[in-house]
């Protein structure tokens, strides 16, 4: 990449986020209703590319039932109020109705109670009793201390998630986790993430993941940018990874390693673009939380937003837009993309002539910076 003199002593590399590019159609187009949004991991076949972030604010058991009965895949956070007390209803109404001064000391109280090893195994059994494929996420710092009991719980796919992650982490007081030993003992598809760059990536994809996210620091409930300086414009972070994905093909004889977007997806436009760059699937959180059904009662927040040492993330409105369904599959009653996003991706898959996900990712892009008024 052409590197550009911002001063005389640092030079940097002109990176994209999806705002800047747009897709471009071609001369043939399709019927949406011959296009397939179906992407698989693993030994999971899905009839939409579409995971569902591990945040409180979106995933509970029950949202994570119904996600995967509509065909996407619903990740619950392992470290949430869910795995911390055994009905956090009366938790999530009362961060729901914090005021902006008081919220972030409150979320700390609120998630200073310990997480229950029990309550990680009942929560997935919860969803396995709902005939959906299990996903649950813990950070890197707590994998190792909780992972048998997940594992043991059945879970069926195992996200580690964190703002960032190495398979090179250097810790002088903690013995780090060891990401490729850990994968290599592990009988179900570990996806782990996020990272930035083509280095990053190319090293977790030689620990054995299954898949890779993408994203750092772009989620609407994140302040990363204004606290610690540091952010990663999606378009170009996909597309690096994505590169990262074909040279490690080419180096490990054929072996695949999915690329999920993770951060900057706010309208389904976004995650038409963030598949045109290369992603096969992506981790939405702020769409998903407007939905009638999510447990954040309209409102959304990671855990970065209650970081007992260093929060860096808000809990923000976001409102309702209608059922999980609608959000997912429509219909919609609003042109601002963030109902029946589904649809919206077989539509632009369809205008631009491509029949399934693997194909859309050769579409034609073109810079296109746009700027709302």
């Amino acid at each position: 990449m052409t590197e550009i003199e911002i001063g005389r002593n640092k030079r940097a590399t002109r990176a994209y986020a999806f705002d800047d590019i747009a897709i471009v159609p071609t001369r043939r187009t399709r019927d949406p209703k011959d296009v397939s949004t179906s992407w698989s991991i693993d030994a999971y076949e899905f009839k939409m590319p579409i995971m569902a972030a591990p945040m409180d604010s979106v995933v509970s058991p029950a949202t994570a039932i119904e996600i995967g009965k509509l065909g996407g895949l619903g990740v619950l956070d392992l470290e949430g109020l869910w795995t911390r007390y055994d009905n956090p209803d009366k938790q999530l109404e009362q961060i729901s109705k914090l005021s902006e001064t008081d919220a972030t000391a409150r979320m700390q109280e609120i998630y200073s109670e310990p997480i229950k090893p029990e309550l990680i195994r009942d929560r997935i059994a919860e969803i396995r009793a709902g005939g959906v494929v299990v996903a649950g996420a813990l950070s890197p710092q707590r994998t190792a201390q909780f992972s048998d009991v997940v594992l043991k719980a059945g879970v069926d796919i195992f996200v580690i998630r964190g703002t960032t992650v190495s398979a090179e982490h250097v810790a002088k007081e903690t013995e780090p986790l060891n990401l490729k030993k850990f994968i290599y003992e592990l009988d179900v598809p570990v996806i782990v993430g996020g990272v930035a760059n083509y280095t990053a990536a190319l090293h977790l994809m030689r620990t054995g993941a299954a898949g890779v996210l993408v994203g750092f620091g772009g989620g609407a409930a994140t302040t990363t940018r204004a606290v610690l300086g540091i952010h990663a414009p999606m378009a170009s972070a996909v597309a690096d990874v994505a590169g990262a994905r074909r040279d490690y093909m080419d180096e490990s004889g054929g072996r695949y390693v999915h690329v999920i977007a993770d951060g900057g997806l706010g309208t389904s436009g976004d995650i038409v673009k963030a598949i045109s760059c290369g992603a096969d699937a992506v981790m939405i959180g702020s769409i998903l939380a407007r939905s009638k059904d999510a447990p954040g009662r309209g409102w959304h927040w990671g855990a970065e937003a209650y970081h007992q040492e260093l929060p860096r993330g808000n809990r923000v409105e976001v409102g309702h837009n209608g059922s999980l369904e609608q959000i997912l599959t429509g219909p919609s009653t609003s042109s601002d993309g963030v109902t029946n996003i589904v649809g919206a991706l077989a539509r632009s898959m369809a205008t631009t002539g491509y029949s399934d996900l693997k194909e859309f990712q050769r579409v034609e892009v073109v810079l296109a910076p746009y700027h709302k008024s």
